[in-house]
């Protein structure tokens, strides 16, 4: 039987592979999550931190620019208010999806790529 009165390093010590697991899941979290996973990640570099941060970076960016996009085109009269009311939808569908893949990906420890953007995030930011 384990004495409760010991000090136990398993329950005191964080892992390099919390860090990193921690790194991954803030990085999901808004553009504060994401900063704060960034300093995170600075001070303790895990692989599974650096992937999901690539990973989260640019389905951000995607995601800003499909907005964008869509009120570039909703300034025009009529056929551009009906595309955006089409797209909207359907980029916030797919950028939902996409979000809870990357983050169940995280929460799991997993280093599996989101669909359509994963594989070009590792290339596009290796640098991170």
């Amino acid at each position: 039987m384990e004495n409760l009165n010991e000090p136990h390093a398993s329950r005191t010590s964080c892992t390099a592979d919390d860090t990193g697991k921690v790194t991954a899941i803030l990085s999901y979290m808004t553009l504060v999550g994401w900063v704060v996973a960034l300093v995170m990640h600075q001070s303790q570099k895990t692989a599974l931190g650096a992937y999901h941060l690539r990973q989260s970076l640019l389905l951000f960016l995607v995601i800003l620019c499909a907005y964008a996009a869509i009120m570039f085109v909703a300034v025009v009269p009529l056929l551009g208010w009906l595309i955006g009311i089409l797209a909207i939808p359907v980029v916030g569908l797919g950028s939902l999806i996409l979000w809870v893949m990357g983050l169940v990906a995280a929460v799991n420890g997993e280093q599996k790529p989101i669909p359509v953007l994963g594989e070009k995030a590792q290339e596009v930011f290796k640098g991170l």
